[in-house]
């Protein structure tokens, strides 16, 4: 039985997993998230359990987009939570609480037959594979064809991160500068990246370096992915650069849109340029700012889910978004989701691919 396949953003999807936000917590400051946390952040210096109300706001509506997706003839499962609050440890540091489990699209990159858990920098999220294993376990047991991978665990010791990368009173062109030049908090000693970093073109992946990606990530997955074409992606212009599916969004094949703020260099848009794609600046959002204790910004307007090449989901309140995406000839869903956000994203993020109907599609024929 045939039960995991997914190769690109917009095929018709059969099957998915969309998070849980039950026992979810604010981690504690540690080296990867400092850089990510504005000053003025809710989340500075506080961490434990998220409250009771905004759980039961988020699962609200985290089972609604269930309902949605359901009545689509779409199929989800759930990951199942561990108490995110408790402290955790490894030989090399320790760490006072996690994060949660609302955001599958961090976790896991599905591509093809293959689930991949991926290497991610937080030591809060460490242990959050373990929230998927009881899913992986069963998709594996039951298709035999499924390949169930996990990249190298990283020990993620102090030498992971660049010391004192943002010193007291570095100017904010200072930071600017950085994105630009491509000086990121990660050293290169061992491969990083968040399961969100990468988009799926068929033969084509793209990997996002930033924040939560490193080179040593991207040369892993080459490695892994020799059968694939896989580029790096970088668009300076936001001074916590993440991930990809707030920034760069596939909504059918030869069609993009973009962060307007987060420009992709000539020589990175070579490629779509080549073969005809066509990238639109991003409707932007009717929100000022994102939601209290939330680490995205307003650009999840763009973390858009594509249920099949005429459907997508959108949430609800991005009027703009939507009239966009129906200028594109899409049928829009509108999912109110703005409660969800605080707990890892949306609605891209708070999914990942089991199965799309399908094959591997060459969508860039035309490469040196």
């Amino acid at each position: 039985m045939k039960i995991v396949n997914s190769w690109n953003e917009w095929d018709k999807l059969k099957h998915v997993i969309v998070g849980v936000a039950d026992k979810a917590s604010i981690p504690p400051m540690e080296p990867a998230l400092e850089p990510k946390l504005s000053d003025d952040s809710g989340m500075k210096g506080s961490h434990g359990p998220r409250s009771a109300e905004s759980v039961e706001k988020a699962s609200i509506q985290l089972d609604n987009f269930v309902k949605i997706l359901n009545s689509l003839d779409v199929k989800v499962d759930r990951p199942t939570p561990i108490d995110f609050s408790q402290p955790i440890a490894t030989p090399d540091w320790e760490n006072e609480g996690m994060f949660g489990c609302m955001p599958p699209r961090d976790v896991i990159l599905t591509v093809g037959n293959e689930m991949l858990e991926a290497p991610m920098s937080y030591r809060c999220r460490w242990f959050e594979y373990l929230a998927y294993r009881p899913l992986l376990e069963k998709y594996y047991k039951e298709d035999p064809d499924m390949r169930w991978e996990a990249a190298p665990k990283p020990r993620l010791t102090g030498e992971t991160y660049k010391f004192n990368y943002l010193p007291k009173g570095i100017l904010e062109e200072e930071r600017y500068k950085k994105i630009e030049e491509r000086d990121f908090i990660l050293n290169d000693n061992e491969p990083l990246f968040d399961a969100a970093e990468i988009l799926r073109f068929g033969k084509d992946l793209f990997f996002h370096n930033n924040f939560t990606s490193n080179l040593h990530g991207l040369n892993w997955l080459r490695r892994h992915f020799p059968n694939h074409r896989i580029h790096q992606i970088n668009l300076p212009g936001d001074l916590m650069p993440t991930h990809i599916d707030a920034c760069f969004t596939p909504i059918k094949p030869g069609v993009m849109i973009i962060n307007p703020n987060r420009k992709i260099s000539s020589e990175q848009r070579k490629i779509f340029d080549d073969n005809k794609w066509k990238i639109h600046e991003a409707a932007p959002s009717i929100h000022n700012a994102p939601p209290p204790m939330c680490y995205s910004s307003i650009w999840l307007s763009m973390n858009v889910l594509i249920v099949n090449p005429k459907t997508i989901c959108v949430e609800a309140s991005e009027e703009k978004m939507i009239k966009q995406m129906e200028g594109f000839g899409m049928d829009v869903i509108p999912v109110p989701f703005r409660d969800v956000y605080a707990f890892g994203g949306s609605l891209h993020c708070s999914t990942t691919d089991v199965y799309r109907e399908g094959e591997c599609e060459d969508y860039f024929p035309n490469q040196p």
